[in-house]
């Protein structure tokens, strides 16, 4: 079993009251290490319009290196522009993840879409920025991942990497809508990945990564995967199809670990880290994002409503 040691709470969106378009939630965390900072792309919200509709942009804060609940600067305006009239991000860009190639800065990112049936539909984009990441042009108006026969829609959580000369996109994929009991379409989701020599062209693995432990409709996201001492582990978030927006249903931090990227062992028991018994993390954990400063192992997550009021760090404690 891993253990991590809870740092608190690192950035709260809330205390940003300068920026209308950034006044609640900090999605998705997702790092890019410079020299002395790092860089935490996140997704945020403005209020809900008069008709109860949010709409979803991007962001970074950069956190001293040294002291990662230091804060030197948050973005002053969202790291990309929204879609045009009938375009696949017109309403959003959540969640995002970031990676450097040749001199550039390349995102990956879902953008949202509203539906009439149900409340939305995402696929995913890919820009790229040549200022260090601090803003980002897209390479398209179209997405380069999106829905399939096998994948029919809310293709999201992009978590990007490269190893051993490969590109891996990790990702999520909608299986099916359910209905609430108030009449509200809830979507299940579960881990897939594509692989590509170049980042621009993906070849879909088209099989569900990790098994449910929970039901058969466990919707499962934000796949995150670390490469540690000979082995892939992944961390990642769940939770029931419906109901989960309290404590006793509402998302988790999950594990699965594998040889070789394709077939991945769960094992939730190694996990580590849980909800605490009280705090901004007391409901709920989600969106994990695992990566290493000087030799340390350090994990930034979700708490309470998903993001809502921030994300926090916890460090590990030994090794993965």
């Amino acid at each position: 079993m891993f253990k991590w040691k809870k740092l608190g709470k690192v950035f709260d969106p809330t205390a940003c009251l300068e920026r209308e378009w950034l006044c609640e939630f900090a999605q998705a965390p997702s790092v890019l290490v410079f020299d002395d900072f790092i860089r935490v792309y996140f997704s945020c919200r403005p209020k809900a319009d008069a008709s109860g509709q949010y709409t979803s942009y991007s962001a970074f804060v950069d956190l001293s290196k040294s002291s990662p609940f230091k804060v030197i600067r948050v973005s002053d305006e969202p790291i990309l522009s929204l879609g045009s009239l009938g375009e696949f991000d017109e309403f959003g860009t959540y969640p995002v993840s970031a990676i450097r190639h040749e001199g550039k800065v390349w995102a990956y990112y879902a953008g949202w879409t509203r539906c009439v049936s149900v409340p939305f539909n995402t696929a995913i984009g890919l820009a790229h920025s040549e200022d260090d990441g601090q803003q980002f042009t897209k390479f398209g108006s179209g997405p380069i991942l999106s829905y399939s026969p096998d994948e029919p829609f809310v293709i999201s959580g992009p978590k990007i990497r490269r190893f051993n000369g490969k590109w891996y996109l990790f990702y999520i994929s909608g299986s099916k809508w359910v209905l609430a009991d108030n009449g509200r379409a809830e979507p299940v989701y579960k881990i897939r990945m594509a692989v590509s020599d170049d980042g621009l062209n993906w070849h879909r693995m088209n099989k569900n990564l990790i098994e449910n432990v929970l039901e058969g409709d466990e919707a499962q996201a934000s796949p995150d995967v670390f490469y540690s001492n000979g082995r892939y582990h992944m961390f990642f978030s769940y939770r029931y199809s419906l109901g989960f927006r309290g404590k006793e249903r509402g998302y988790r931090i999950g594990y699965a670990s594998s040889s070789d990227l394709e077939n991945w062992v769960r094992d939730d028991s190694k996990v580590g880290i849980d909800v605490s018994q009280s705090g901004w993390d007391s409901e709920m954990i989600s969106y994990p994002h695992v990566f290493e400063i000087d030799n340390k192992v350090f994990m930034f997550y979700l708490g309470d409503q998903v993001g809502r009021f921030g994300f926090g760090a916890a460090e590990l404690v030994g090794e993965l």
